[in-house]
């Protein structure tokens, strides 16, 4: 039963070594068996992937375009409508409230700030400045005469009597240090010279002479008894174990390992050739049942709907479906007109409130500072703006007509 196709020169796909009777005898009966078994599952798994997609096309596409179009009716263009034509124009106004009444409580701020600063000026910077210039500076003053009194006094002490003590104290302390260096460098040296010929020479006559040759013998002993000791336990397990464990890999796991491949290999080519063979006969039975379902099933309901919910359809759309729509239409038109006619006299109520406010606290600020100083007249030496230079006029003092 040869299921590979040859190629379009009569070359096989693959070039196979040769095989025993064992692998064609194992190959034919497993072939069998696994195409049985894998038959009814391919034939449910293309029945699963071709209902999969009938439902999709049929049922859930139109399902999810009907829900998006009452989604976008009932939610979107509601919530669309209220945004453009209620939140929108009410948060505008709330802005335009909202920056009118920071702009008066900035002005309020500046009038606080102002009086503030004269309240501080007045009870707090004035008074300190008394208090510095007739109370502080003068006691500052006498304090500095007293300090700089102190600090001669005690620099004629420092000169006059404690810089000659401090020499004679350290010329009779460098006299006791250079006594106690001599004596420590001698004791040193004898300390030295003890040690040397107490300790060291005898400790490395004795390394050389007698440690450095015993312990050079015990290292070879060490090592010859190590050598003997690993080739012993080398011979032994080579002979308890590896060859042991040599001949079963040989004569038991390596046939039985080749044979387990053998079979899993034709096991997976048969569930392959099977999978295919069962896709073609899937494939012609669903035919056959797509012509079936389409003779008793598709052409009816077709023919029904081209000839009696068509001409429904139409009959709808043209006598309830256009009329309902410009008559929405009409009403959208007349709510944008109210609108627009509703928006000016706010705007206007809007302006007047605003230049009352602001009128207002002109009042209150003439009312607590008095009227603002005028500059005074002053006479300048240049012309005013009104008048313009000509080239016959001067404008310097010496030069004036």
């Amino acid at each position: 039963m040869e299921l590979e196709k040859p190629s379009a020169h009569g070359v096989p796909p693959r070039q196979q070594d040769p095989e025993g009777c064992l692998v064609v005898a194992i190959r034919i009966p497993v072939r069998i068996v696994v195409l049985v078994l894998v038959l009814p599952v391919r034939m449910a798994w293309d029945a699963l992937v071709v209902g999969g997609r009938f439902l999709q096309r049929t049922v859930l596409r139109p399902l999810g375009q009907a829900l998006s179009w009452v989604g976008r009716v009932l939610f979107v263009r509601p919530v669309v409508g209220l945004w453009r034509y209620v939140v929108v124009p009410v948060g505008a106004g709330l802005a335009w409230a909202g920056k009118l009444l920071a702009a008066g409580l900035a002005r309020l701020g500046n009038l606080l700030a102002v009086s503030l600063a004269w309240l501080g000026r007045t009870l707090v910077v004035a008074p300190a400045l008394w208090c510095h210039r007739y109370l502080l500076t003068p006691l500052g003053r006498a304090l500095l005469a007293l300090l700089r009194g102190t600090g001669a006094g005690a620099a004629w002490l420092y000169a006059r009597l404690l810089t000659p003590v401090g020499r004679a104290a350290a010329w009779v302390l460098r006299g006791v240090g250079l006594v106690l260096a001599a004596l420590a460098t001698g004791v040193c040296a004898g300390v030295v010279w003890l040690v040397r010929y107490l300790v060291a020479v005898p400790a490395v006559w004795t390394y050389r002479w007698i440690l450095a040759p015993v312990g050079r013998g015990a290292a070879w002993l060490a090592g010859a008894v190590v050598a003997g000791t690993s080739f012993c336990l080398y011979w032994t397990a080579g002979v308890l174990l590896v060859l042991p464990a040599l001949a079963l890999w040989r004569r038991v796991l390596l046939p039985v390992g080749r044979f387990l491949a053998v079979v899993a290999r034709e096991v997976g080519d048969a569930l392959g050739h099977a999978w295919r063979i069962a896709g073609h006969i899937s494939l012609r039975v669903g035919r056959l049942l797509g012509t079936l379902f389409r003779w008793i099933f598709v052409e009816p309901v077709r023919r029904a709907y081209r000839s009696v919910l068509t001409p429904v359809g139409h009959f709808l759309r043209d006598a309830v479906l256009r009329p309902a729509a410009a008559a929405a239409r009409e009403v959208g038109r007349a709510v944008r007109q109210t609108y627009a006619a509703v928006r000016e006299p706010v705007r206007q109520a809007l302006a007047a409130a605003r230049d009352s406010v602001r009128q207002t606290r002109a009042d209150v600020r003439r009312a607590l500072f008095g009227d603002p100083r005028r500059p005074e007249a002053v006479a300048r030496r240049e012309p005013s703006g009104r008048e313009a230079r000509t080239l016959g006029s001067s404008t310097t003092a010496l030069t004036k007509d």
